[in-house]
């Protein structure tokens, strides 16, 4: 390997997009972000651009970026990714957002995330509401270690809702018996199987069993909003992020088990991203 290689001229070269390369390259050599700008003529040695090459290739295999650096940023806050999870996307801080502002109305709430992942969701809402007890239920054993992890270095030990409650299984089966809620979110599996788009781009690579149902796409959704009845405190609060395509089937759903309020919430694109409602 060219031992004169520099940041400018690897990025001169690199048929990735830039961001990524830069991204790529600073994972390579350990450098932040601003020193590819400062050193960027920098001779670098033969290793790093080694490990630089490796994983430009396998982004360019498809691979995503944030399982090549194994993180990715959510609600300003940095998140472990592997193979196992979901990757959090910035569509999916609108659910939080609009959690904070159903919350901003309970003093002390009990929240539950189902289908944590990452456990992005739950962590963003326990690290903005510090006296908030979250719980968070993740079927597959691999994505809830992930979720531990990402629990114990990014919330609070000392925090006065107490630690994040990680429960495996599926939905509210996971759950003890008693338990009720503020409010319950969920970004679930939603995507249709036949749907091209999961053997297309970063879905390609993702747990399938995140993505889709396997289904016609809505079959976690109903689950999720036919169970909640029995889990929510009196008015409590049920948000859920959905396809495109799926936000007049999601309040269809809502308002069949009777929840009032019932509406969708656009994201940046315009697109009807969450619906939700409240018990009534």
């Amino acid at each position: 390997m060219d031992c004169m290689d520099t940041v400018a001229s690897l990025l001169r070269a690199t048929a990735l997009p830039l961001p990524e390369a830069r991204i790529l390259l600073s994972a390579a050599l350990g450098w932040h972000r601003t020193q590819l700008i400062t050193r960027d003529h920098e001779p670098l040695e033969p290793a790093a651009v080694s490990r630089y090459r490796a994983l430009e290739a396998r982004r360019q295999a498809g691979v995503p970026v944030a399982q090549l650096i194994g993180a990715r940023e959510f609600f300003g806050l940095e998140f472990e990714v592997t193979p196992a999870v979901l990757i959090p996307r910035p569509e999916t801080e609108l659910l939080v957002d609009t959690a904070l502002t159903v919350l901003a109305e309970v003093a002390h709430p009990r929240v539950l995330d189902l289908g944590t992942g990452t456990g992005a969701i739950a962590i963003a809402l326990a690290a903005m509401r510090p006296e908030a007890r979250v719980w968070a239920v993740e079927r597959s054993p691999d994505a809830l270690a992930v979720a531990t992890r990402n629990a114990a270095r990014l919330l609070d030990a000392a925090r006065p809702g107490g630690p994040l409650q990680l429960r495996q299984g599926d939905w509210y089966a996971a759950l003890d018996d008693g338990l009720q809620f503020d409010l319950i979110v969920s970004n679930p599996p939603y995507i249709a199987s036949g749907d091209p788009h999961l053997a297309s781009g970063d879905l390609r690579f993702e747990p399938r069993a995140a993505l889709t149902d396997e289904a016609d796409g809505l079959s976690a959704i109903r689950q999720i909003i036919d169970g909640a009845t029995g889990w929510l405190v009196p008015h409590g609060t049920l948000w859920i992020e959905h396809g495109y395509d799926q936000a007049a089937a999601v309040r269809s759903r809502l308002a069949a088990q009777h929840f009032a309020n019932v509406h969708s919430v656009r994201d940046l694109a315009g697109i009807e991203r969450i619906s939700g409602g409240k018990m009534a």
